[in-house]
């Protein structure tokens, strides 16, 4: 057995942050654009958008700016409240896998790791 977990944090019941939420963002960086980010998540656009949406209401702050297409292209980047967010979550659950383990290894003593 291993103990495994996940992290969210809510705001009113609504998912804000999560671990895919932090890579969505991280990939919309990257790409530089919200679309290709869903590209590259395999995932539609329009939820990639509407996840974005949703960080942003729940931070009640913008977490990405866009640009509007033209010749050269749109594109998206994140605002620095979109890069603290970042920051702050990996700040939260750096450490919390050994935690777990630490914590599961002195509640089950006697559990056979290669279950």
């Amino acid at each position: 057995m291993q103990p495994k977990f996940n992290v969210w944090l809510e705001q009113d019941g609504q998912v804000v942050l999560s671990l895919w939420r932090v890579q969505l963002l991280e990939t919309i960086a990257a790409t530089g654009s919200i679309s290709a980010a869903a590209k590259q998540l395999d995932i539609p656009y329009r939820r990639a958008w509407e996840k974005v949406q949703e960080i942003e209401q729940g931070l009640g702050t913008p977490v990405v700016v866009t640009a509007i297409g033209g010749t050269g292209g749109g594109g998206a980047q994140l605002t620095p409240a979109g890069k603290q967010a970042i920051a702050q979550f990996y700040i939260l659950i750096v450490g919390l896998a050994e935690e777990l383990e630490e914590r599961y290894h002195h509640a089950f003593p006697s559990t056979d790791q290669s279950l």
